[in-house]
């Protein structure tokens, strides 16, 4: 049963990544792990994508076409530094160029410094692992913001660091392809000095150099639901969440928790100004299995369309931190777009329903991009992309959710069209 609601105050948006679209190919650890045989879900690269390197007047016209308010990029970290210590002005002042022909067409800019991807440099020296990794990182940061910080704001840090760490680092399923957990432990924990550091630095060049506007820095914390069958698969769900999603909180607070550290290295203190949500789906676990609730609406990746576990997650945070909410991502891999609807409105729904202060919606994704080792086979776009000509085929899905946009919410006219 649908019915209309408000979405009044809620600015929405999509968020992408620089890696997954770009093209153009630089030294990087995913143009390094995709060149390698039996990598990749369909043998496709990072080389391809999209092309928006080229391509992002075209794409920024599609982006002003579908009236998005608020807009989620990644900067390429293997482009703008692509020796160690030496920067790239003539990439700098491409991202610069971008950032300012999105603000003309009155679209706000959130910028993620990192998302998945390392220089080749980077992680050929160990990459996270590395004592110094938060120092090195830094510096990136600081020419980043020392560069854009003017006409940016807004600030991602890091992006998912426990996917990033759950994959790469114990899972061994991207790259550096580790599987070890004492390894994981150290990673997660210089990534929350990168995090800390970060955000303490990004506010104090903002506001010695005077530039206009409220600083807002975070991290995209990917969460997902840990449901438990039967009261005996509690410990293990409740396991499952604390090692995910629990080992977060120092990124918001400052002060390690166990198997991290018990240390706060920059005193305890508040390491956000909003509280950033990808959220997708659920894991449910029912003795040895874990993955998505048998008999539940599925995407085309196999994940558990569970709406609902959107406000769980947004009560949880929004009860510790007490901070504006910004879902930084939420999307579906959907070939059926009728299917891609039906999330959307569920989604924004329980933000409407919730009563919380969400600020910002990020539907992931503006196109069909490359979805890291799924290659080109997932499609979350509300735009679709043909990868060989480079063709963009707007979706139903991006008319209804630009009409959305338009009206602040969902109309009963709109769920006659798109809906039923």
């Amino acid at each position: 049963m649908y019915t209309p609601f408000s979405l009044k105050g809620v600015l929405l948006g999509c968020s992408t990544s620089a890696t997954q679209t770009e093209g153009s190919p630089t030294r990087n650890s995913w143009y390094d792990w995709a060149a390698k045989p039996g990598r990749m879900k369909d043998r496709s690269s990072p080389c391809n994508a999209n092309q928006h390197w080229q391509r992002w007047r075209e794409d920024n016209v599609l982006i002003q076409q579908l009236g998005l308010q608020v807009y989620r990029m990644g900067l390429e970290w293997s482009r703008i530094e692509p020796t160690p210590g030496r920067f790239c002005r003539k990439a700098m002042n491409r991202y610069r160029e971008e950032i300012l022909d999105l603000q003309k067409r009155n679209v706000k800019v959130l910028v993620t410094l990192h998302h998945f991807s390392n220089p080749t440099w980077f992680e050929s020296q160990g990459g996270f692992l590395r004592k110094d990794s938060p120092q090195i990182f830094l510096r990136y940061v600081t020419y980043v913001v020392e560069s854009i910080g003017d006409i940016v704001s807004d600030y991602v840090t890091l992006n998912e660091p426990n996917t990033y760490v759950t994959l790469s680092y114990f899972l061994a399923q991207w790259p550096p392809a580790k599987h070890n957990p004492a390894i994981s432990i150290r990673v997660m924990r210089n990534l929350v000095y990168c995090h800390l550091a970060s955000y303490r630095r990004i506010h104090r060049i903002r506001e010695e150099r005077g530039f206009s506007g409220r600083t807002m820095v975070g991290f995209a914390e990917h969460m997902r639901v840990f449901s438990a069958a039967r009261p005996k698969d509690r410990p293990l769900a409740s396991a499952m969440d604390y090692l995910f999603q629990g080992l977060t909180n120092a990124m918001y607070t400052g002060r390690l928790t166990a198997p991290l550290g018990v240390e706060a290295p920059f005193g305890d203190g508040r390491f956000y100004d909003y509280i950033g949500i990808n959220y997708y789906t659920r894991l449910w676990v029912s003795g040895k299995y874990i993955g998505s609730k048998p008999d539940s609406e599925q995407t085309d990746l196999g994940w558990e369309v569970y709406p609902e576990g959107l406000s769980l997650l947004m009560r949880r945070r929004y009860r510790h931190l007490c901070a504006p909410i910004w879902i930084t991502e939420n999307g579906i891999a959907a070939r059926n777009d009728k299917q891609r609807c039906r999330f959307i409105y569920e989604h924004l729904r329980q933000i409407a329903i919730s009563g919380l202060p969400v600020e910002r919606y990020y539907y992931w994704t503006l196109m069909d991009n490359f979805e890291w080792a799924e290659g080109e086979t997932a499609a979350f776009g509300l735009i679709g992309c043909d990868f060989k000509t480079q063709k963009r085929s707007i979706r139903p899905s991006a008319h209804f959710y630009h009409e959305i946009i338009q009206n602040d919410g969902i109309t009963q006219s709109m769920i006659d069209r798109y809906l039923k």
